[in-house]
């Protein structure tokens, strides 16, 4: 051992010892000691900025054809499709643990899928059935139902695919007339998620010149060209039946100001609200928005967000119910009104 060395090793094996001059940590706050309201549960519960609700969830609900069947959709450990007459059972439970509104998105068979998605034109398909059997059963429920071509379509696209191309005026036409029909079904909000330009304010002038004007509009305003929406497609059927990308119409992750645009452009249409999805990787948009305009906004914890919990939880990488209420309550201090989330039911058992 050299003489470097051994004077290192003395200085390791030393105690520190405080100069004299170091100044307290009085001094150093100036008395201000922010540790002191965290110092217990009462003190932390009274100075808590935000607050997770049961008023703030609404659950997304799964539909399938046929009676008392329930079919677990294997990339989302927990969340089920639905029969209409089972459907309507949830949404009694919904309903039993105060949970305002639920979103219901199909799995149409095949049979039914063609290039246009015209089965959502149709007064007696599975939303729309869905939907009447919900309101007879439970009418103190929000529903809430999305007018997207992608359940209806052949090739997995949100609109009408003409020689490679998602034509947007076509399916503008299209989804104004089917949330007609999802209005006269009893649907409380009309969510577009198709990302076609203008369809906010097609879909305002048709449910107001068929007497809808008390039918809110929830705008799926920034929906990005996401990773996260994988085990979502294979619950409704489209994971398998997608043709290239949905570039061409959803937004560019990359982008901030463009979701700014959309955004304005939908409230100038009409829109009542505003939806941010995917959420967690998108909370300084939900920030952004709710600064900017100052309307009531709304995030959708997509089913990569929920799966990856659920995949971690079961594999012992994380306390599953206490991510689940983290991420939910980011949401809220992002400055999110409402979250959509598969785990609404568990969150409201716990709340």
């Amino acid at each position: 051992m050299n003489k470097f060395s051994r004077t290192v090793g003395a200085a390791q094996a030393a105690p520190f010892a405080p100069a004299a001059t170091e100044r307290s940590v009085d001094e150093i706050t100036g008395g201000r000691r922010l540790r002191r309201m965290r110092k217990a549960d009462w003190s932390r519960r009274l100075v808590q900025e935000n607050r997770l609700t049961v008023d703030d969830l609404i659950w997304p609900l799964f539909l399938i054809e046929g009676e008392n069947r329930e079919e677990p959709v294997a990339a989302m450990p927990g969340v089920s499709r639905y029969s209409v007459d089972l459907a309507v059972k949830q949404a009694e439970r919904m309903a039993r643990l105060g949970i305002p509104a639920i979103a219901t998105f199909p799995n149409i068979d095949q049979a039914r899928r063609d290039e246009t998605g015209s089965h959502s034109l149709d007064a007696d398909n599975l939303i729309n059935r869905a939907t009447r059997a919900i309101k007879a059963a439970v009418p103190e429920i929000g529903i809430i139902t999305d007018v997207a071509l992608d359940p209806f379509t052949s090739h997995g696209h949100d609109g009408i695919l003409r020689d490679g191309e998602i034509v947007n005026d076509e399916t503008v036409s299209q989804i104004a007339a089917a949330a007609v029909g999802q209005a006269i079904a009893g649907a409380d909000i009309i969510a577009p998620s198709d990302m076609m330009d203008g369809r906010v304010g097609a879909i305002r002038d048709a449910l107001d010149n068929h007497g809808f004007q008390h039918v809110a509009i929830m705008s799926y305003a920034t929906k990005f060209a996401s990773a996260f929406y994988g085990p979502y497609r294979e619950a409704i059927g489209t994971g398998g039946l997608l043709k290239g990308d949905k570039k061409t119409y959803y937004l560019d992750p990359a982008n901030t100001d463009e979701a700014l645009r959309e955004a304005e452009q939908d409230l100038a249409e009409g829109a009542d609200m505003l939806m941010v999805k995917p959420g967690l990787p998108y909370l300084d948009i939900v920030r952004r928005l709710k600064d900017s305009f100052a309307m009531p906004t709304f995030a959708y914890q997509v089913s990569g967000e929920y799966s990856m919990i659920k995949a971690a939880a079961t594999n012992g990488w994380i306390d599953g119910e206490k991510a689940m209420m983290e991420s939910l309550l980011a949401f809220k201090r992002a400055g999110c009104d409402g979250i959509l989330t598969y785990f609404a039911p568990e969150v409201a058992e716990r709340l």
